[in-house]
């Protein structure tokens, strides 16, 4: 157990590097579409490709993998990503990049099933949330700085050292996996019939829905951070820059802070979360023109939204704990298609009713979620024979 630190730290680092190169592109788009010859919308499709792919085959990718090795699995989908950056920095055709945006699509929800279960299963039980945590910090720190330098670099050095950065994320995180992950074979593989067994359960499809509506009201209006602050508060590019990297790093402590809470009363914080996010989303409202005030706003708004990934992911793992990889790929699937649904939301209400209504759209989204909680909590408890803690016959041997 002693290597048990530096493992779960190797996994969040690996969700950093895929981080980086799921988002990173987002920065880069205007490169992509001038270097490549393609249309800006053309260029778009690098990033909707990937979520769809992730939404769609999450489940079923995770369930194929379900038998192989985990170190295997994870040292599989981080030498693909970091091959992915490599043909990015190396490719001149648009169609090639396209494709090698669908490959690691299917690789993301597996990692992140994988590494979220491992994580849990390296530790105590009592120690659990904690080891998510870590691992979901690498989604804040590829926000708070992955996506930040891979655009820094493609401004001043060259598209292609962006995407070289990319894939020496993902390469180290790979070394470090073969290096230190210890063996964990699967020797009691789960059969297909019974991790599908969670979605026959009401109370699963209702975490779902919560998921769903949880990430919605978080993208809805987070996907249009950059329009609100410089169409409502009258911002400039560069402080809007300086606000993104500011409202990631908050990330990273948020997340901290809603992890330990999660340990504490995980079912209040779960009930708490998308009310803290309905008052943050009445403050950006409230003191959208004001720049001196929404700086403070933007600071909270990043510590709230940052819990939205563990809260999420927490309260579907009570539901599907007999198949947690599973249960996993289930949340990363759906947390994509809250994604997708609340940035469309958004685009609509910027649409018709204009940048200043995007929290209203957030907040209905945010009560929605906090509806799905409300009845899950009135369905019962967990299935019978399934605790706090992962059962005995589910947690694999570590051998090194």
């Amino acid at each position: 157990m002693g290597k048990t630190g530096p493992v779960v730290l190797t996994l969040s680092l690996g969700v950093f590097g895929i981080i980086t190169t799921e988002m990173g592109v987002v920065g880069v788009l205007p490169r992509i579409s001038e270097e490549l010859g393609v249309a800006p919308s053309t260029a778009g499709w690098l990033v909707g490709v990937f979520a769809l792919v992730v939404a769609v085959a999450g489940p079923f990718a995770t369930l194929l993998a379900s038998g192989v090795r985990r170190r295997t699995v994870l040292a599989s989908a981080l030498a693909v990503f970091a091959a992915s950056n490599a043909v990015y920095a190396l490719t001149d055709r648009f169609s090639v990049m396209l494709v090698f945006r669908i490959v690691p699509a299917v690789f993301h929800p597996v990692f992140f099933a994988v590494a979220l279960t491992a994580a849990t299963r390296l530790v105590p039980p009592e120690r659990a949330t904690r080891a998510v945590t870590t691992v979901f910090a690498g989604v804040t720190l590829g926000f708070a700085f992955g996506v930040p330098i891979t655009s820094y670099l493609a401004e001043h050095l060259s598209l292609a050292a962006a995407f070289w950065f990319g894939a020496g994320a993902n390469l180290l995180a790979l070394l470090g996996v073969l290096a230190l992950f210890p063996a964990m074979p699967a020797e009691r593989r789960l059969s297909y019939g019974r991790q599908l067994g969670v979605l026959r359960r009401s109370r699963t499809w209702l975490a779902l829905t919560a998921v769903v509506f949880v990430f919605a009201a978080m993208f809805s209006v987070y996907g249009y951070f950059a329009e609100y602050l410089e169409r409502v508060t009258r911002l400039g590019g560069s402080t809007i820059g300086g606000l993104l990297m500011a409202f990631g790093i908050v990330m990273v402590l948020g997340n901290l802070l809603f992890g330990r809470l999660l340990e504490r009363t995980p079912v209040r914080t779960v009930t708490a979360f998308p009310v803290l996010y309905v008052l943050v989303f009445a403050l950006v409202r409230a003191v959208g023109p004001w720049p001196a005030p929404m700086v403070l706003v933007v600071l909270l708004w990043g510590a709230v939204h940052s819990g939205g990934l563990v809260v999420s992911q927490t309260w579907l793992a009570r539901d599907t704990r007999d198949a947690p990889e599973f249960g996993n790929s289930l949340f990363i699937s759906f947390s994509n298609l809250g994604i997708t649904v609340g940035s469309a939301v958004g685009g609509l209400v910027v649409a018709t009713a204009g940048t200043r209504q995007l929290p209203w759209a957030g907040a209905a989204f945010a009560l929605a979620a906090l509806a799905a909680v409300l009845v899950r909590r009135r369905v019962g408890p967990e299935p019978a024979g399934v605790t706090a803690a992962e059962p005995a016959d589910l947690r694999p041997a570590v051998s090194s």
